[in-house]
């Protein structure tokens, strides 16, 4: 269910690859289902006798979008050297030998035709020998990489989910580092890293302050434009897209298919226009998306890259209403990781031409947003000490968790919602608060959210009262600096991460959204004075106990309801 803690938001690297591989080997029984029944359980998974310099399992796709579940496959990870003819791949059905393949991730299959679609480019595929083929079972089974009679590696899966990948992925840490668990993953979806750099020079500023900043990025491209985004609706910002095509700027343009409450009219026309002056556009979605929202607000503009918190519209980019935090970072390894997100994003099968989405579709009218805000604050060139990018649902969830943890002295978040009191981040600013780190958290006040908003107010700051902990919640009053907080950001200490995940479990485990994180002084001086002017304008008036001036009374109601009805508002 799309609920509206999204609406206020509220590819393939682990299977990718292409490559041919046949190898001989001994026929054997194809596996069949387990008869001992399997564990229903999608995130449990038990790995046995596991060595250093043997296979491992990597993936299994048991459940294809197919007829006769038609391509079938599961990864292996193969250590250079390492012969994979000598190893079984076994159920309690039987085993099947396996290709003769060295080195490298390997997806083997008895449909290698059908499977090399379904992979990317860091994935060879390799026939079963003899013509076997996989019978994995829907239901859940446990199965064992073999080698020597002797278990080399081993998962069991519940009941699958069709077209989706269960995959080891890294989702817990221990004293003595990480651990694997494993995971069910729609196909195609990335497993991107973490990446790191710096030191590099950041343009730091905020919105509705500095809009001019952003269109001033995009128009000095030189070479590309790759521009990332749930709704697009700037005619500014198109018209620089379309300059940028007309002088040779290789131009790019990837949004949401189907955001919540849908694609408005003036979104329509803007991506017609972009498309007809030959900008290619393409929508995510569909019945085979690998996301629940693309909701990354981000551009690669030659060798920059560009961080948003804000949707490209006037509403946000504009400066026409959001309280928004924005990072132009001036580095090459930054801008080329984020380039090959947005590659992943833009090549897999989920991502159409926007000619081809925009066929026989209806859209909603929507209101502008046309307010108009002072500069308070300027934008200012900063040195990040270090750069760090990273992306959900792939690790953004467990890093960002892992920055609160790792708080020494403060932390100050501005979100439009933390999602629940019992939340992941939520917990971990209670720890951070429990360890005696000033956690300050501003939400956004306005009226889609102000409820849930006060409730979550009032909760938190009752545990800090009864625990006695130095954690205080406010809920931000714009005066006429802005007209809401749409910003999604924290300063942790000396680091500082702003993006486009809205703080809730949903969007961190089910969106694909871009953070980056900027270390540093002169970062955390920057972003940390605009958290305190907003903080000390919000003053206690607007704490979770209450809300001053404007409640909004039942004739209110009334007339925001009609609007809603009469016209789509757009609070993402």
């Amino acid at each position: 269910m799309r609920r509206f803690a999204l609406a206020c938001l509220l590819a393939c690297s682990l299977v990718a690859g292409t490559g041919t591989g046949t190898g001989t080997g001994v026929a054997a029984p194809a596996l069949g289902a387990d008869p001992s029944g399997g564990d229903d359980s999608a995130t449990h998974a038990a790995a046995d006798g596991r060595a250093n310099a043997t296979a491992s399992l990597a993936a299994v796709f048991p459940d294809p979008v197919a007829g006769g579940d038609a391509g079938e496959f599961v990864v292996l990870d193969v250590p250079p050297g390492t012969d994979l003819g000598s190893y079984r791949l076994c159920d309690a059905g039987g085993c099947l030998a396996l290709p003769n393949a060295s080195g490298g991730r390997v997806a083997v299959t008895g449909n290698p035709g059908r499977v090399r679609n379904l992979t990317g480019a860091d994935t060879r595929v390799s026939a079963l020998p003899g013509d076997r083929r996989l019978e994995l079972a829907n239901g859940g089974e446990r199965i064992e990489l073999r080698r020597g009679g002797v278990v080399a590696d081993a998962v069991r899966y519940g009941s699958t989910t069709e077209g989706s990948v269960y995959r080891r992925v890294e989702r817990e840490r221990t004293a003595a580092g990480h651990s694997d668990a494993w995971a069910w993953r729609p196909l195609g979806a990335t497993d991107r890293p973490v990446v790191e750099s710096g030191p590099a020079s950041v343009a730091a500023f905020a919105l509705p302050d500095s809009p001019a900043i952003v269109r001033e990025t995009v128009a000095a491209a030189d070479d590309r434009i790759l521009l990332a985004g749930y709704t697009f609706t700037s005619e500014r910002i198109a018209d620089a897209l379309i300059a940028a095509r007309e002088r040779g700027v290789a131009v790019r343009v990837l949004v949401e298919g189907r955001p919540v409450g849908g694609a408005s009219a003036r979104q329509a026309a803007v991506l017609d226009r972009l498309a007809a002056a030959g900008v290619e556009v393409r929508a995510v979605g569909g019945p085979h998306a690998r996301y629940e929202f693309h909701h990354a607000k981000y551009a690669v503009v030659d060798d920059r890259a560009l961080v948003l918190t804000e949707n490209w519209k006037p509403a946000g980019v504009g400066g026409r209403s959001s309280r928004g935090w924005g990072a132009r970072i001036d580095d090459p390894e930054v801008a080329a990781a984020l380039a090959a997100t947005f590659r992943a994003d833009a090549g897999w099968r989920d991502a159409r031409p926007w000619p081809a989405v925009r066929a026989d579709r209806r859209f909603e009218r929507a209101l502008a947003a046309n307010g108009s805000y002072p500069t308070r604050i300027d934008p200012e060139t900063v040195r990040a000490e270090r750069v760090r990018l990273l992306v959900a649902p792939d690790n953004a969830d467990r890093e960002l968790r892992d920055l609160i943890d790792g708080a020494d002295e403060r932390v100050d978040v501005v979100q439009v919602s933390l999602g629940s009191a019992d939340g992941p981040f939520a917990a971990a600013l209670i720890r951070a608060a429990r360890r005696g780190v000033e956690v300050r958290v501003l939400l956004s006040g306005a009226w889609y959210v102000r409820e849930d908003n006060r409730e979550l107010a009032d909760r938190l700051e009752a545990r800090a009262d009864r625990e006695d902990l130095p954690l205080s919640v406010r809920l931000a009053d714009p005066g006429d600096r802005f007209e809401k907080v749409h910003a999604k950001g924290a300063v942790v200490d000396d680091r500082v991460a702003l993006g486009s995940l809205n703080w809730n479990r949903q969007a961190a485990e089910e969106n694909r959204e871009v953070v980056v994180v900027l270390e540093g002084g002169e970062p955390a001086a920057y972003y940390g004075e605009v958290f305190a002017e907003d903080w000390a304008a919000s003053g206690g008036a607007f704490d979770g106990r209450g809300l001053p001036g404007i409640a909004v009374g039942a004739a209110g109601v009334a007339v925001l309801a009609a609007l809603v009805v009469a016209r789509r508002v757009e609070f993402e």
